[in-house]
């Protein structure tokens, strides 16, 4: 699924109305009629509604909504700020439809003087006063009813996006000044700004809605980022064939667990097994042989000539692929080990945790890393390599720019992980929930994406499959056993679920 910015939103618009073809007026009718049902189907008509609608056309689709509850029995109060004198044309249109409803409770336009309405916790209101054409902080008297309107008990429905919070970028926005609704509906796409955390505050629940945008028009428009689904994931899984044997399904070597984080080792090597890989070779540091042999009897074990650390290079030519950095700590000899083994290393290689912390550390060698490479770094592991970011959106471009820096590919991990490929482009995951926010999941990940370059994927389609099969299969675990259980293991435990759900 695309997501689309405010000017390719509008875009879609002017697409779809040309080619449907369709008048803007009627289009707007049809994502009103979308919106009316979807508040009807959670609210009664005894529910009093106000409605606050701005003079563009998210503020046409709320008088819209506002006539069409009215028609349908509910007391709609509403409010037009036209302060500037100055309506869309489809405003003007609806505003005029509006005027002519005959069981509208009352409609007031306000061009002055605003005496705002008391909002009590039995009011839903109807937030259509800016939607995604926003462009910059809302002030004044706007910021103001803003302020009003969350200070109330009232509900708050918002109309494509809550109003002050804008499309894409919110990283100087005022976030006093963005209404903190308890429902969005939004239109056809979902917005960048949806995929971010700190902005989850202001959405509530989120309902996207089909308003039967132009599909032609979908496909033809270029966006920068997606979010990967399942029916986009199913294409890309390799075939097992029936005479399939371990030599060639894949050889991976995983390079984790110092004394003490054995458990990182263990979990990585688990994971990549159930994720497919033929042969698992685990190279750890002597003191955890037999926590390895015991935990994972189906890995081979590479011991180090080191009772604690990782301390010198391996060769790699018998592999298919190397994930590196789970548990690994960071000692200066291991940090030495690490860049040398990622400049010899031949094929594709995962560096995750304790490798990505060792490389923030020496930022000269991000220079030496090989073309291809797959970073899976959690936020605060990606500001050691990058600096502080003020909010997601700016974290994103970092790592969007290191991806194509490096020629690389960057797993942003998080609830929505985000793919940042060397091309520029951001593909977001679709699966995993809070419960997967558990220490060892990360280690998980590692695994997988490792098991799958060596069965033969490339680093795109790896990163693609492993992020969704990961939180698919803790998805499935939650499921059974609750998200405030949910250890990493069990992600490992239903990685085999998750495969079946994606074959059937």
């Amino acid at each position: 699924m695309k997501i689309f910015n405010g000017a390719q939103i509008h875009e879609l618009d002017q697409y779809t109305i040309e080619h449907e073809p369709i008048q803007s007026i009627d289009l707007m009718e049809r994502a009103a009629k979308a919106i009316t049902r979807a508040i009807s189907e959670q609210w009664g008509t005894s529910t009093p509604i106000v409605v606050f609608a701005g003079p563009g056309n998210n503020g046409g689709d709320a008088l819209a909504v506002a006539r069409m509850l009215a028609e349908t029995g509910y007391s709609v109060s509403t409010f037009l700020f036209n302060i500037s004198g100055h309506l869309s044309g489809d405003s003007s249109v609806n505003r005029q439809r509006l005027r002519e409803c005959k069981r509208i409770k009352s409609f007031i336009e306000v061009t002055q003087e605003f005496e705002p309405p008391q909002l009590s916790a039995d009011t839903l209101v109807v937030d259509g006063l800016f939607g995604s054409g926003l462009n910059k902080p809302l002030a004044g008297g706007f910021a103001s009813l803003v302020k009003y309107i969350n200070a109330s008990s009232a509900r708050v429905v918002s109309i494509d996006l809550p109003s002050g919070l804008m499309s894409d970028d919110n990283t100087y926005n005022i976030r006093t000044n963005i209404i903190r609704a308890d429902l969005t509906l939004t239109l056809q796409q979902p917005k960048l700004a949806f995929l971010f955390p700190e902005n989850q505050a202001y959405i509530g629940k989120l309902r996207t809605l089909d308003i039967r945008l132009s599909d032609e028009g979908i496909q033809k428009i270029d966006s920068q980022y997606n979010i990967i689904e399942e029916t986009d994931v199913h294409p890309l899984l390799l075939h097992r064939e029936p005479f399939a044997h371990k030599g060639n399904m894949g050889s991976a070597l995983l390079i984790a667990g110092s004394y003490g984080m054995a458990g990182a080792a263990v979990l990585a090597a688990k994971a990549c097994l159930r994720a497919g890989a033929g042969k698992v070779t685990v190279h750890s540091p002597r003191r955890n042989n037999a926590i390895l042999q015991i935990s994972v009897p189906e890995a081979i074990v590479q011991l180090d000539s080191e009772e604690t650390i990782f301390s010198e290079a391996v060769d790699t030519e018998d592999y298919t692929a190397l994930g590196i950095g789970p548990g690994l700590g960071q000692s200066e000899t291991t940090a030495i080990a690490l860049i040398s083994q990622l400049r010899r290393t031949q094929c594709p290689i995962v560096a995750d945790a304790d490798a990505l912390n060792m490389l923030a550390n020496h930022r000269a060698w991000m220079m030496q890393l090989p073309k291809g490479i797959i970073f899976t770094p959690h936020p605060k592991e990606f500001d050691r390599l990058e600096g502080h970011s003020a909010d997601s959106y700016e974290r994103l471009t970092k790592a969007r720019e290191m991806a194509e820096r490096l020629q690389g590919y960057v797993i942003l991990k998080g609830h929505h992980s985000a793919l940042c490929c060397p091309d520029g482009h951001v593909t977001f995951n679709s699966t995993g929930n809070a419960g997967m926010a558990t220490a060892g999941s990360g280690d998980v990940l590692t695994g997988i994406i490792t098991a799958l370059l060596a069965r033969g994927y490339q680093q795109c389609e790896a990163c693609l499959v492993g992020m969704y099969l990961h939180g698919l299969a803790g998805d499935i675990a939650a499921k059974h056993l609750g998200q405030e259980s949910l250890i990493a293991s069990d992600i490992i435990q239903y990685l085999s679920a998750a495969f079946e759900r994606l074959k059937s």
